[in-house]
């Protein structure tokens, strides 16, 4: 099983793949004139405002959806696998990837709200909604849709419950084993499964606003003591900083464990952390209630910064300043050891022993509860994600049993996850990744080309802000964007004439 999945992930994740990401990163941020820069003070006054109704999020709790899907096992268990294989530059690769991929996450978010429905009291929307409606290529949408129940509801889960599985026996060890079908087990790590999968049902089982509700006080609160303690052990060798920083910035495009080992390592754990192009983020924006599609698109845009910049950072930085990490070379051979040969870089171990230095005693619990947060509400947001595409697949076969169906997918993957070996279940997840990476960025590029509704929108939402107007309307018609149904009817509610007017202009 092992091989198979490192065959297909070598031919999911081969270099075409990194290039794609780097490079629709970096058109879409020539093409929105860095709109990641510009409208950076915007993100934060749009984060700060704007309500929650009846059947959306507010902006801030769609932000923390999209967050607690972004900020997961990749913020710390991923840097160290990016780094034991990829070397310090894979560090500089995820930067690059996470500056230029908050352009791509402008665009898809946009898109995604643009495109969105009401569907059972609430809004939804995502890649399958706006590739049907933009593309008209409903065969595509499927494929998506059907790709990503796979990989959230079954392949994802399976690396974030692993990831607590590990940060918890580095705690407390193995303990005692026992036999059953899916082979030797250990206790602690049955023990932990059996409460996350109690919890995860109690919540998923909510519904929508639950998960909101949820991952809008942990997620910030986790993200904050986390980023706090990091600074704490930078602060305490400050004078290793430049030295850190630089060895980063040298290895990056030097021949430690390759050039291309970096750069894969760092975009490949770049793209799983942030998910920028990946096409996870757009269901959280769908979901939000805002006055103008562009706006949600910003706010997504600075959840990557958020992801990347702060969270990833906080994690190299103590492992490379305390020295807690291995790079793994050819075969069996280190090109740098500082730590036990045994110690996997491929779980959260290495930010487990860097955080340790410094807290003898606290490092590996702290560590393994900020995990357990981080984790969890990352399949909290699987979940939501692939509950979206089940009721995007629903429009067309009426199956209700389908929502049960990926719950109990859901819970069985995290079980399993948990008590499995770890090289499994990341293999597993970089397929998922792979896969809606290759069909979301495809997609959104082919609507750029056809439409180019997102660019529309964000110029259509600066010459808003020029005027100077109260508040922000969109009007979906007058812009050429054809499908916004949403929108369309929104903006005939509320300015009955304009509309008519629109309408006319467009049919002349």
């Amino acid at each position: 099983m092992q091989e198979l999945v490192n065959t297909i992930n070598g031919i999911i994740w081969s270099p075409a793949l990194i290039y794609l990401c780097l490079g629709a990163g970096l058109f879409f941020t020539v093409l929105t004139r860095g709109v990641q820069v510009r409208h950076f003070t915007e993100m934060w006054r749009l984060l700060l405002s704007g309500k929650s109704s009846e059947k959306g999020l507010s902006s801030f709790q769609s932000l923390s959806v999209s967050l607690s899907g972004r900020v997961g096992t990749g913020n710390i268990a991923g840097v160290a696998t990016a780094i034991g294989f990829g070397g310090p530059g894979a560090v500089f690769w995820m930067w690059v990837v996470a500056f230029f991929g908050a352009a791509t996450a402008y665009i898809e978010s946009t898109n995604a709200q643009i495109y969105k429905e009401e569907d059972d009291g609430f809004y939804r929307g995502g890649p399958a909604y706006y590739i049907e409606k933009a593309m008209g290529q409903k065969w595509y949408a499927w494929i998506f849709a059907i790709a990503t129940i796979l990989a959230c509801g079954l392949m994802l889960p399976m690396v974030q419950s692993n990831g607590i599985g590990e940060a918890i026996t580095m705690v407390f060890g193995q303990g005692d084993t026992i036999e059953t079908a899916l082979g030797t087990l250990s206790m602690v790590k049955v023990y932990t499964a059996t409460g996350i999968v109690l919890l995860l049902g109690f919540i998923i089982f909510g519904g929508v606003k639950r998960i909101a509700n949820f991952t809008q006080v942990v997620v910030p609160f986790m993200a904050l003591a986390y980023i706090l303690v990091s600074l704490v052990i930078i602060g305490l060798s400050i004078d290793k900083l430049p030295g850190v920083f630089m060895m980063i910035i040298n290895d990056a495009f030097s021949p430690m464990a390759g050039v291309g080992a970096a750069i894969g390592w760092g975009v490949k754990r770049g793209v799983y952390s942030n998910e920028a192009g990946q096409g996870t983020g757009p269901h959280a924006a769908a979901a939000a209630e805002v006055e103008h599609p562009a706006q949600q698109g910003l706010v997504q845009a600075f959840s990557v910064y958020i992801d990347t910049l702060f969270v990833c950072s906080a994690t190299a930085f103590m492992i490379l300043i305390t020295g807690a990490y291995n790079v793994h070379g050819a075969g069996e051979a280190f090109l740098i050891q500082n730590v036990a040969a045994d110690v996997a870089a491929n779980s959260p171990a290495y930010t487990q022993l860097a955080v340790e230095s410094v807290f003898s005693g606290v490092g590996k619990p702290f560590v393994a509860i900020a995990l357990f947060f981080f984790a969890f509400t990352t399949i909290l947001a699987y979940y939501f994600i692939a509950e979206n595409n089940v009721y995007y697949i629903r429009r067309t076969l009426k199956i209700p049993a389908l929502n049960l169906g990926l719950k109990i997918m859901l819970i069985s993957a995290t079980f399993y996850g948990t008590v499995k070996a770890a090289d499994l279940a990341w293999g597993m997840g970089d397929i998922g990744v792979g896969m809606m990476a290759w069909l979301n960025i495809i997609g959104i590029i082919i609507i750029f080309f056809m439409s180019k509704p997102a660019i529309k929108a964000l110029k259509d939402y600066e010459a808003q802000q020029k005027a100077g107007v109260k508040k922000f309307s969109f009007n979906p018609k007058k812009l050429g964007i054809e499908n916004a149904d949403f929108w369309e009817e929104r903006f005939a509610q509320d300015n009955p004439q304009e509309s008519k007017e629109s309408t006319k202009e467009n049919e002349g």
